[in-house]
């Protein structure tokens, strides 16, 4: 079933006073019992016009890039409106584990249901008469979903904020700049569960990520390399990493080009993991809460450079 909306609205296009239509379509997308609400927004053209499919970082987030009450950044609802204003098509859509419904039924998903529902969309608009071709962006762990998604039907892949290591890595990275003491409790408990499926005792600071509902869910993770991934990847690859980033570094970005060595690499000044522009770290907090703040405009522009260059 997909609802159809046409919005009419007056946008300046690449600097010119022509009027454009943008056109909304409720798509819901099915993968086996579950149901996927998403949305597609795109400028009317009588050419055909490429096609972003955004793929979501790690938690329950929902299309527009929110999680609430915490993260409110509204980042792939601007994404989308700023590309969407450049000629492309965009779909975006609630991950399954954002509807409460779904958990309550099915459970939490693993890692390969995830990459499932997004070959589920590109698969939907492989065949799309009106775009010219697929373009996957995966944000943060999105990034490693996208790597291991179908690419038979998509032009290019980008990397936005892309771990370059397994997450067990990474978690150890991000926890011990915080607390030295509480990075060596993570190590022993990533340990733990590799060992023997299980944390039995977990460190009440550490919760959130240890939590028992978390253990299978985190060791499919830790086994997902996405250097060996993103070797896979047979299409035009763009990497791009913002200098602001406080959970993904700038050597997460080097070593996903060095594992990749034709792909190109950007790295944008003053962006943030949720890609707005930041001055400072109280800025950088404040953004993870307040969608006021702007994406990076460079972002914006090198993303319509590569994939207008790749069709």
């Amino acid at each position: 079933m997909k609802a159809f909306i046409a919005i009419s609205i007056l946008l300046l296009m690449y600097g010119t006073s022509r009027a454009q239509e943008i056109l909304v379509e409720e798509i819901p997308m099915t993968n086996g019992d579950i149901e996927i609400p998403g949305e597609l927004t795109y400028p009317k053209s009588e050419e055909k016009i490429p096609l972003v499919v955004f793929v979501h970082g790690s938690g329950n987030g929902d299309r527009n890039g929110n999680q609430s009450p915490l993260v409110n950044t509204n980042l792939i609802k601007l994404l989308s409106d700023s590309l969407t204003i450049k000629g492309f098509g965009f779909y975006r859509y609630d991950k399954r584990s954002s509807i409460p419904e779904n958990i309550k039924r099915w459970g939490k998903p693993s890692l390969l249901d995830i990459v499932a529902d997004v070959n589920v969309v590109i698969d939907y608009f492989g065949g799309d008469k009106r775009f010219s071709g697929i373009h996957l962006i995966g944000h943060s762990q999105g990034s490693l979903i996208a790597m291991m998604a179908n690419h038979q039907k998509a032009r290019t892949f980008t990397s936005l904020a892309g771990a370059g290591t397994t997450i067990d890595q990474t978690l150890i990275g991000q926890i011990t700049a915080q607390n030295q003491e509480l990075g060596k409790i993570t190590e022993q408990h990533i340990k733990e569960l590799i060992q023997t499926d299980t944390i039995q005792q977990v460190n009440p600071f550490l919760l959130s990520i240890f939590a028992p509902k978390n253990q299978s869910y985190l060791k499919e993770w830790i086994s997902l390399d996405p250097i060996k991934e993103i070797k896979t990847v047979n299409i035009p690859v763009l990497i791009i990493n913002g200098d602001s980033d406080t959970q993904i570094s700038l050597k997460d970005a080097q070593r996903l080009k060095d594992a990749k060595p034709n792909a190109r690499l950007v790295v944008v000044p003053k962006m943030n993991h949720v890609l707005k522009t930041v001055e400072n770290p109280t800025e950088n907090t404040a953004s993870y809460s307040n969608p006021d703040f702007p994406l990076s405009v460079e972002l914006i522009k090198e993303l319509v450079e590569f994939i207008s260059s790749n069709g």
